[in-house]
């Protein structure tokens, strides 16, 4: 297969001066020369190559920012409901090309560059990954502000500014091995310092009780600092505001020390307030009881919703002064929208002002809170629900806990009225959970005080009733970019990054999350070993030690009609046989967003031997002459958004493996849908509904359902069972377990094994055979192009539900009542009105 042409000698080849337009050229240029010369090389007389990436990124946010004013007016005028988004995550990855798209600037800008001897790729991939997030949770976050902004809403999405986001994962030898993530040290050309909105935030103190209600006194402040980002709409001239709050101690902080002459702890101790958003928490899907965290999750809701009252009580451009001084309409113009249970602290603090600033009887408050706050739940798991020490409030938070106190007995108080007698129903639903010590269960708190709760899937919502994100509609025009020409383009990346020769033929077979034992990275590796030993004794004329229905050494000839039970010979290859007609070459690639070494995390040491296996199999396998490129495993460092760019378009196989009933949806699978990967997956999260939509013959489904999990946990799960009966299994097992991956460290596995037989909560094996005979069903259908085709299409066809704008037009209109608008709001140069 040919290599593709890259986008710079296409360029050579047809220009897009025709349709980027000669005037939007020429503006670009202007504008990029402008910044370059007068904005950032100044006194230099060599630009360098980030030179050129921030002139190009100031040039298009020059077109960002009359529509940014224009828009915030536009609001200001027509005072509609603002929907505001509370996440402690938003991953957004990479601004430059998604604002030159959404902008309609993409073409005018390739031409300009063109015209300056500049190629485009290479300056998209200087700009650094904006990575305040861990996974799921914060990109659909910023997934849902591209939406909300194109579909007209006013939006704002708040959080924090990390200095330090999701830590960079360099693999050294196997192992993980972790780098900060300074994505600030160059600068962000796409954020805005907003001192004049600099908001105090209270910590510790006391409270004191007096006939006017409760004060809480002698707090210590530390000061939120404002960082506003643009977030355009798609061609609509819409552009909304993310704003992340940074951590600074004020003037005075400690000023008693340097009263005393100690100058020098005076200023170190500066740090100790602005350590607050000094660092993402890169721990998933388990929770982690730190003070520090707890900070975090105050001082992001503290200070929003003394923005958002600010802005509820002036409704004039730039005004100050407040118009609204009455709360009652507060629900019919702001809706909180509660992203997981980090930012729960939004009820009681809300209540906290209603109640003690604004002077609003309890009842009342309480009412408003409630119309105003709904909650996203991300998850079932125990080990990642947050239930904070009440002692830590106690100390951190003192008046919130009297507020979650007076909240929790009014809600006990009904309960008891609805079910008398019943002390066992009270223990369970109870805000604060007895033990040692004391908790606070913070999804109860946002359950009780929002009126909209939902999962991010349908099967999610109601399994939290019991106990999606693309950017936008495919529309009619199918899938844009060529399979083949990605496949190539990451198979170049691949040989550039890992020295790996990639055959683009070969099946793309990708796993790419958070690494978890839930989502069973392990059963792709017994899947790749699998394959392996086969090649093996295919190799060797062995019989394999396999079930009957696996047809190992089953050969067809170019009509597909005959069958032999014997390798290939010479003389079969002359009569037109070659060797990749008789099975699927298959490249695995794993990948994950860094993981964190958090010791207190019980999956934490597994998920690092994980690692190191996909890394121990993809060394013997890749370089094992017998397998040549028949077999590739490969883990690919440092996942994020800019490389899910890449990858995600080249896949063929997208893998969705999750015990069911244990992942809240999934983001990726949706991605790989849209982008023509077909899913292999369990009945779980979003993959229900999209075999719904596409038809569940249009995915490979296997496994056990939510309720066959229900009925095993109640019988017992016995992974011995499996081991004993499967002997493919076992011999992989056997294999990990005895150092046949880690001959140095035979032992090193051990751990892994013994969870897998022991204690494996996930159910690995029971899964397995079926997991196994579905791949087959695979490679069968990949071995056909015409029909394998056929199905991608069928899915892309489907997948429009899974846009992230029908997400937020179903939020907007079930949850926070306001309809999306189609409205182009003029642009700069244009009367408002």
């Amino acid at each position: 297969m040919a290599a593709p042409l890259s986008d710079q000698e296409k360029r050579k080849q047809i220009s897009v001066r025709g349709i980027a337009g000669l005037e939007d050229v020429a503006g670009i240029k202007r504008d990029f020369n402008r910044h370059l010369h007068f904005t950032l090389v100044k006194d230099r007389n060599v630009a360098t190559p980030r030179d050129y990436y921030f002139a190009l990124a100031h040039a298009v946010r020059d077109h960002l920012v009359g529509r940014w004013i224009r828009s915030q007016q536009y609001y200001y005028e027509k005072d509609p409901k603002r929907v505001y988004y509370l996440s402690l995550e938003f991953y957004m990855g990479r601004t430059l090309q998604n604002t030159m798209i959404n902008l309609g600037l993409q073409n005018a800008c390739d031409e300009a560059l063109y015209q300056l001897g500049l190629d485009m790729e290479e300056l998209e991939e200087i700009e650094e990954d904006a990575g305040l997030g861990n996974g799921g949770l914060g990109r659909l976050a910023a997934c849902f502000l591209d939406s909300m902004a194109t579909l007209g809403l006013a939006a704002y999405g708040y959080g924090i500014r990390y200095e330090f986001g999701i830590f960079n994962q360099k693999i050294n030898n196997g192992w993980q091995v972790e780098e900060a993530d300074d994505w600030l040290r160059y600068g962000n050309p796409w954020e805005k310092a907003r001192p004049e909105y600099m908001l105090p935030v209270h910590f510790y103190g006391r409270v004191e009780r007096t006939e006017g209600g409760a004060k809480w006194l002698d707090t210590q402040v530390v000061l939120a600092m404002p960082y506003d980002t643009p977030v355009p709409g798609y061609r609509n001239n819409t552009v909304n505001t993310m704003r992340l709050w940074s951590a600074k101690a004020p003037n005075d902080f400690k000023l008693q020390n340097f009263n005393v002459g100690d100058y020098i702890e005076a200023v170190l101790d500066r740090n100790l307030a602005e350590n607050i958003s000094r660092v993402l928490y890169p721990n998933d899907n388990f929770f982690e009881g730190k003070e520090l965290r707890l900070k975090q999750e105050y001082f992001v809701v503290a200070a929003t919703l003394q923005d958002i009252i600010r802005r509820f009580k002036s409704s004039k451009f730039g005004c100050r002064d407040p118009i609204r001084t009455s709360f009652e309409t507060f629900p019919d113009k702001v809706a909180i929208q509660l992203n997981d249970t980090h930012p729960a602290l939004a009820i009681p603090e809300l209540m906290r002002i209603l109640v003690d600033v604004e002077g609003l009887d309890w009842d009342k408050a309480w009412d408003i809170t409630r119309q105003t706050c709904a909650y996203t739940n991300h998850t079932v798991l125990p080990e990642a629900l947050e239930r904070w020490p009440v002692f830590m409030f106690e100390k951190l938070l003192p008046r919130h806990l009297l507020i979650i106190y007076d909240i929790n007995q009014r809600h006990l108080d009904a309960i008891a009225a609805r079910f008398p007698g019943d002390t066992d129903r009270l223990r369970r639903m109870s805000l604060i959970e007895e033990g040692q010590p004391k908790r606070i269960n913070m999804a109860h708190l946002c359950v009780l005080g929002s009126h909209a709760v939902n999962g991010v899937a349908q099967i999610h919502s109601d399994i939290v009733k019991k106990s999606v994100c693309v950017s936008r509609p495919t529309g009619g025009g199918g899938p844009a970019p060529s399979r083949p020409e990605n496949k190539i383009k990451f198979s170049a990346f691949l040989n550039q990054s890992y020295d790996l020769a990639i055959d683009p033929d070969s099946m793309f077979d990708v796993q790419v999350k958070r690494i978890h034992e839930y989502k069973r990275q392990l059963l792709t590796c017994l899947h790749a070993v699998t394959l392996y030993n086969r090649e093996m004794a295919r190799r060797n004329h062995l019989l394999p030690p396999a079930a009957p229905h696996l047809n190992l050494f089953v050969f067809r000839n170019q009509a597909g009609s005959q069958q032999r039970d014997r390798p290939p010979d010479r003389d079969d290859r002359r009569k037109g046989d070659s060797p990749q007609q008789f099975y699927v070459k298959r490249d695995f690639y794993l990948g994950s967003v860094p993981l964190r070494p958090l010791q207190a995390a019980p999956g934490y040491h597994t998920a690092k031997l994980i690692i190191k296996l996909v890394t121990s199999i993809g060394q013997v396998i890749n370089n094992d002459l017998a397998v040549g490129n028949k077999l590739k495993v490969v883990f690919l460092e440092n996942y994020r958004v800019s490389l899910a760019e890449k990858v995600i378009p080249a896949a063929d196989l997208s893998e969705q493996i999750s015990t069911a009933g244990t992942e809240a949806s999934g983001t990726g699978n949706m991605k790989f849908m849209l982008n023509g990967a077909l899913t292999i997956g369990t009945m779980d999260g979003a993959t229900v509904e999209m075999a719904e939509e596409a038809g569940e013959e249009n995915l490979f489904i296997f496994g056990m359902r939510v309720n066959d999990v229900e009925e095993m946990d109640r019988k017992g799960y016995n992974a011995q069972e499996y081991y004993e009966r499967l002997p493919e299994l076992k011999l992989a097992i056997d294999q990990i377990q005895n150092g046949f991956f880690s001959p140095s460290e035979p032992h090193l596995f051990k751990d892994l094994v013994h969870m897998l037989l022991n204690h494996d909560r996930f159910k690995v094996f029971a899964d397995f055979e079926d997991y196994v005979r579905c791949q087959e069903k695979v490679s069968e259908l990949y071995k056909n192009p015409t029909e394998w085709t056929k199905m991608v299409i069928r899915n892309i066809a489907a997948s429009g539900k899974f846009s992230s704008d029908r997400t937020i037009t179903q939020y907007a209109q079930e949850i926070w009542g306001v309809e999306p608008s189609d409205v182009t709001i003029p642009p700069p140069n244009e009367p408002l009105f």
